[in-house]
C-alpha cells in the first residue's frame, strides 16, 4: 500500500495523520515521489558516520512528510526526532527549516 494511500485511510477513519507512526512494512517499501528540501548539520566534516541534526521534506502523491532530528540535539545524538505529515507544502517547508535554525 502507498503511503498516501494509508494516510487519506486514516483520514477517512476521522484520524489525525499529522503525529502517526507509519507502519513499518509501508514505510520500507515507499521511496517518496520528490524530495524538496535537505538539510544537514554537519560540522566534524563529511566523512563523519555518527549522527547529526537533519531535516528533510519529501512528497508521497499529495502528502508533504517533513522529518528529522533538531539541531538543538547536537551533533552525534539520537535524541529530539520529530515529524509532520501534512497536505500542506509550506508548513511542511517552514517545520523542517525551523528545526534547523
Amino acid at each position: 500500500m502507498k503511503i498516501s494511500t494509508w494516510l487519506d485511510t486514516k483520514v477517512k477513519e476521522k484520524i489525525d495523520v499529522s503525529q502517526i507512526k507509519l507502519p513499518d512494512d509501508i514505510s520500507y517499501d515507499n521511496d517518496p515521489d520528490e524530495i524538496l528540501f535537505f538539510e544537514e548539520y554537519k560540522p566534524c566534516g563529511y566523512f563523519c558516520a555518527e549522527n547529526h541534526p537533519f531535516s528533510t521534506v519529501e512528497r508521497f502523491g499529495r502528502w508533504y512528510y517533513s522529518r528529522g532530528q533538531d539541531k538543538k540535539a547536537g551533533i552525534h545524538s539520537s535524541e529530539m526526532k520529530w515529524h509532520l505529515f501534512t497536505k500542506d507544502k509550506d508548513l511542511a517547508l517552514e517545520t523542517a527549516k525551523a528545526h534547523m535554525g
